[in-house]
């Protein structure tokens, strides 16, 4: 013991840039492309540790699909892929701007994410769950759930499928595996384990994906998900997202000293992947491998897809506070609309000529279904949700107080 200890410094982790500085990503390596070994589906989690703290990518520099986890895709699921994207990104800028123009309260993008959901969605069967957050709608998209029902959810309409009870954004759609989007953070996790655990002592074949954001790891909900996913060898797929970005706050606060946020998986004996979310084929062919662990009755998987969230985190938020405004530009991963187009385009299957018309096609069909849904309404005009609404399909026997203040409220 000594007689004069140093006092005692409480550590802030600080990120690497601020607004006005110089982007740095120097902390993101970036492994080769095709360099990652596909391990086999049986795996036991303990020899893939390096997974969770490596990159998994597929298209290289010049557009080529390359290594083991590449050929998961035909041509034509590609096409798919990236037309889904497309339809998404046109889709968020449609809806940026009905909320802009206050026809809406709020609405979150998904710029430089698409990715992610959208590749991950055709790695599903029909029948499995997902339990998502904010920023996941190319499930919905890829999976051919109609726009103009997105759309008058967005608006709280007399159309809306949720009669006006969810925040603009928050979909559910349970015929489309789109569990219900919760605004408290992580919850998600949880379910989607407890889900799975039910799905497998039915006996049933159905699989449940849990998605959260790179905070969303700090809620102890998360840990609580690994326990009981580990424990009882849940068929779910554990997806982060890790956008470098929740809301204000840096990665570096919820990660601590993880090193990265795959690598939280290994204490609990989770295989534990990284890849990257802005490769649509490295996406699929990862979401593939776990789906089929889990339907093998071989455990849970924990997936982080490194990617940026190119916009603000809502139209609540403003990033140059918080993050300088060429951050985006220097992202090293890049664009995944660009890289899935320059990849169909060395294939010989695409072209910058048909690149465009599509944009044009795919702006026609999302402006054809936004005057659809504003017939029905928008924030100040038009059908609203009914007030009995409030009341109906919330019990299964409505609750005598509740019949009162119906009966009150004349509805």
């Amino acid at each position: 013991m000594t007689d004069n200890p140093s006092p005692l410094k409480f550590h802030v982790p600080e990120p690497e840039v601020r607004p006005g500085g110089t982007p740095d990503f120097s902390n993101v390596p970036i492994p080769k492309a095709g360099s990652v070994d596909r391990p086999p589906v049986d795996v036991d989690p303990r020899t893939i540790r390096d997974l969770a703290y490596s990159i998994i990518r597929v298209l290289n520099r010049e557009g080529d699909a390359v290594g083991p986890w590449a050929g998961t895709l035909t041509d034509e699921e590609q096409l798919d892929g990236l037309r889904h994207m497309m339809t998404l990104r046109t889709f968020d800028a449609r809806m940026q701007m009905a909320q802009r123009q206050g026809k809406t309260s709020f609405y979150m993008q998904h710029m430089g994410e698409e990715a992610v959901s959208c590749a991950f969605r055709k790695a599903l069967n029909p029948g499995d769950m997902n339990f998502p957050t904010y920023r996941q709608a190319g499930l919905l998209i890829a999976g051919g759930y109609p726009m103009v029902d997105m759309m008058n959810q967005i608006y709280s309409n007399e159309k809306d499928p949720l009669k006006g009870r969810q925040l603009p954004i928050m979909y559910s759609a349970k015929e489309h595996g789109f569990f219900s989007i919760s605004g408290n953070l992580t919850t998600q996790y949880i379910q989607a384990v407890g889900w799975a655990m039910a799905s497998a002592i039915k006996g049933d074949t159905k699989i449940a994906v849990g998605w959260v954001g790179d905070g969303a790891t700090a809620e102890s909900d998360f840990h609580a998900a690994l326990v009981f996913a580990s424990t009882y060898k849940a068929p779910v797929i554990l997806n982060i997202v890790n956008n470098q970005w929740a809301i204000s706050t840096f990665q570096g606060i919820a990660r601590g000293g993880s090193g990265t946020f795959a690598a939280r998986g290994l204490g609990f004996g989770i295989a534990a992947l990284r890849v990257d979310g802005n490769d649509y084929l490295a996406v699929h062919a990862v979401a593939k491998w776990a789906a089929e662990r889990a339907r093998s009755n071989l455990g849970p998987t924990l997936v982080e897809y490194v990617t940026y969230r190119v916009g603000a985190h809502s139209t609540s938020d403003d990033p140059s506070a918080y993050r300088p405004k060429t951050e985006s530009d220097a992202w090293p991963l890049g664009d995944p609309v660009i890289r899935l187009k320059n990849h169909l385009i060395r294939r010989g299957q695409w072209s910058d000529e048909r690149h465009k018309q599509t944009e044009a096609e795919i702006l026609e069909t999302v402006i054809s279904a936004q005057k659809e849904a504003e017939s029905h309404g928008t924030l100040h005009a038009g059908g609203k949700p009914s007030t009995r609404d409030m009341f109906e399909g919330v019990y299964a026997e409505m609750p005598p107080h509740l019949r009162r203040q119906r009966q009150k409220a004349g509805v």
